[in-house]
Parts: structure tokens; sequence; C-alpha cells
């Protein structure tokens, strides 16, 4: 779904729709209060958020992959493979497709081995049994089925906590102030400043930095399937293209036959560019010509998130 534009401010859509989203927090909470997770006897990191969509967890989910392998460790992500048909637990491969498993999951399979599973604990068994020796949960801050052993909350710096209600009638999965409690860190994104309700642990700041120089001064027709695709927008035009147009749709979007034909179409000579989670959701044969804006996090203090890595799962 596209998030709502009354999710961003207070108003009387967002009032009506507070009881509901009072509830929807409470029931993160009696979760958290009645769960019994289970131990993999494998350090896991949690990257996840206290909103719907759009933070930038997966690209940190990726980086912290990536440093936890130049340690020494055989990381494999764990996700739930949201939009995806397969309940798991199962193995992500670049063959699969996004229907099956999920744009996230097939993302991540290109870093690292992934596993799919509903059921979390399954799923740490499985990677276990593969080889792993640390569990990288992408998404999982409100799941508590699986002992965590660094909670990590990333947050989009800009837009923070939208109008700081929780879904139906904001973005908030849980009360800002119950979802820090459980952290053990947080990793803003990007610029800004948003109100961390009396959050003390280590708050680090990230960055996402776009490898568009191949679109410099060359007209690009952007589209996008994402939570945030303004963001999209705004990397390409950083990066010199010139963008003649633009159309997004819902995040996490399947694209049909008649829509890639039309967005062809309304591009006319500029070449048409998405992202890496959109490219993933596309055919072998609808990728042809379609041009990509990778994406990449990276820390402003690396050595405070090495810290973190080694106090949760030391080098082995």
């Amino acid at each position: 779904m596209r998030a709502p534009d009354f999710w961003r401010k207070r108003g009387l859509p967002a009032a009506l729709l507070a009881p509901l989203g009072a509830l929807y927090g409470a029931s993160v909470a009696f979760k958290a209060r009645y769960a019994r997770p289970y131990d993999p006897g494998l350090p896991v990191i949690c990257v996840g958020n206290l909103t719907a969509g759009g933070s930038g967890k997966t690209p940190i989910a990726i980086a912290i992959a990536d440093m936890l392998r130049a340690k020494g460790h055989r990381p494999y992500f764990l996700t739930r493979g949201y939009g995806g048909s397969e309940r798991g637990p199962a193995l992500a491969t670049r063959g699969h497709s996004a229907k099956l498993m999920g744009d996230e999951a097939l993302l991540l399979a290109r870093t690292a081995p992934t596993v799919v599973a509903r059921d979390r604990a399954a799923g740490a068994r499985l990677a276990k049994d593969k080889g792993a020796t640390v569990l990288v949960m992408d998404d999982g801050h409100q799941n508590f089925t699986l002992r965590k052993t660094l909670s990590l909350v990333v947050v989009d710096a800009e837009t923070g906590f939208g109008n700081g209600f929780q879904i139906p009638a904001g973005p908030l999965r849980e009360p800002v102030a119950q979802g820090l409690a459980r952290a053990d860190a947080v990793v803003l994104v990007g610029d800004g400043a948003p109100d961390l309700r009396g959050f003390h642990g280590p708050v680090l700041r990230a960055h996402l930095i776009a490898d568009g120089s191949a679109f410099a001064g060359k007209p690009v027709f952007a589209f996008a399937g994402i939570g945030r695709p303004e963001k999209f927008l705004a990397s390409l035009q950083d990066s010199g293209a010139l963008v003649t147009g633009s159309c997004f749709f819902a995040d996490h979007h399947a694209y049909g036959e008649n829509e890639l034909i039309e967005l062809r179409a309304v591009a006319g000579d500029a070449a048409l560019v998405t992202t890496e989670k959109d490219f993933v959701r596309l055919s072998t044969a609808e990728r042809e010509g379609i041009k990509v804006l990778k994406i990449a996090a990276a820390f402003d203090d690396a050595a405070a998130m090495d810290r973190l890595l080694d106090s949760a799962a030391p080098r082995p």
C-alpha cells in the first residue's frame, strides 16, 4: 500500500482512527509480554523499525551482513518474505520469483544466504543446519518468537514517526516509547533529529549512498513501487540525471505486462530506471532495457557499529 497523506500530520482522519491504532499497539505489547522466544544457539541481530515501510532497514541489514562477513562470520538473513507465498522455511535464491519469496528476500539473497520463514524459529534452525554462525533478521522488532542478541531500530531521520499515531491512524507499529524500550541501539538514516522519547542507548547515523554516475546528464524516466519513492527520485536527481518523468506504485507492487508496455511508451527515448527492490520483481524478459539505481548504506561511525556487532557476535 501507499502511505496515506494523513499519516504525515495530525487531523480528523487520524483522530477518528486513533482508537483502532491504540488496539494495534496494545496487541504488540501483549505478544511481547507473553512470548516464549526460541533460543537458536546463535547470535541473532534484528534490524527492525517502528513504522510501516520506507525506513532503510534492508540496506542497513545488508551493510551489517557485509561487516559480519569481514569478521569471518557466515551470516544468514532471516526474513518473513513479505509479499511472497512461500511459508518456509526455505532458502531464497536468485532463480526464485518475487511472487514466491518476496522482493526483499531476493534482494537480500544477492548478499548472503537468505531463509524465508513465517515461523522464525524454524527458519533459524534451518540456517544453523546450513552452517550459519550468525543470523541477521531483516524486520522482526515486533516478532517475539526468536531470542534476539542485538535489537537495532532503524528510523528515517527525515520523516521520523509521522503523525505519531499507530496503524491505521498513522505509520507506527507500536508506541515509540514502547518500541524503543526493547531496542539496544537506534540507527538514524539520513539527516534530521526525530524525537527518540527518552531513549538513552547508542544512537548511530547512516546515510544511503546512490551509485548514479552512469545516469549523469542523461534523460531518464523513473518508476518504483517502494515505501518512500520520493527518496529514490531525489537520489536520481542528485546524481545529475535528467529526470523527464516518473510513475510510482504501491509498495511491493507486482508489475503487469501492460504496465511495463505503457511505461516504455511514456518514457520514449529516456531510459527507464528503477530500484533494486523493484528490479528483482521483474522477470528476466521484463528486465530488458531497464536500468537500476543501486543504493548502499554507509555508517557515519563504522567503528561504533563494529563494536556493537562484536559485543553481540564475537569473531569466530
